[in-house]
């Protein structure tokens, strides 16, 4: 049988590769999600308060670089484990205080049953049609910056209006990441599991937080 030879890997080699990658993101990334899940709860049924801005900033950068710093390494899955669970205690005040609002179960479910159908169909096609978005890369990159920028100041500057934009524009952004990311994966782009689970479950987690910030406001519930 003829292989086609790219580099030191045949195409076999490579595709066995990539599947093997793209099954162990998306084992760690449901594991993740289950345990980022459930802090969110202990957080919740606990009345946790919320870390606030600064803490949240540092606590998320401070585990991302050191998940890329160890993402080859064991420690590199404990510092996911550690990231995801950060990040699901932040939750946990956000969720409390959006079904203290009349409709405020409503809202999350609909904006969890949003991510979800989001993320699913999206990777689905992406992974059906095996289309290339390393396009997007670029874009994507200087979109979030932008958006992140323009977040901090409608916090500091308490302005609702650009909140509002800035979730609209996180919702765009984030579907195109999980586009980007599963494409990446697929042909080959991201070969780290690790690093694919951690830009899959931040696209995930900031698309359903900027979802239900809009639909609040659309409830007039914010």
């Amino acid at each position: 049988m003829n292989t086609y030879s790219s580099g030191t890997l045949t195409a076999p080699s490579q595709s066995t590769a990539t599947n093997r990658v793209l099954r162990n993101t998306y084992a760690l990334l449901a594991l993740t999600l289950l345990f980022s899940s459930a802090i969110a709860g202990m957080s919740m049924a606990l009345k946790l308060p919320h870390p606030g801005l600064l803490l949240t900033l540092a606590g998320y950068f401070g585990l991302l670089f050191l998940t890329t710093r160890y993402r080859n390494s064991g420690i590199g899955l404990v510092m996911v484990f550690a990231l995801t669970g950060f990040m699901g205690y932040t939750l946990g005040p956000l969720l409390n205080a959006y079904l203290s609002l009349a409709n405020g179960p409503q809202l999350v479910m609909t904006a969890l049953g949003g991510t979800a159908v989001t993320f699913l169909g999206l990777s689905g096609y992406t992974l059906l049609s095996r289309k290339n978005f390393s396009f997007m890369g670029g874009f994507l990159m200087a979109g979030i910056l932008v958006a992140f920028l323009a977040g901090l100041g409608a916090v500091f500057f308490d302005m609702a209006g650009l909140a509002l934009a800035v979730s609209a524009m996180f919702v765009l952004l984030m579907a195109g990441l999980i586009l980007y990311e599963t494409s990446n994966i697929i042909h080959g782009g991201e070969t780290n599991y690790v690093m694919a689970t951690v830009t899959l479950y931040v696209a995930i987690y900031n698309l359903f937080a900027s979802l239900l910030h809009l639909l609040g406001a659309a409830g007039g519930q914010e």
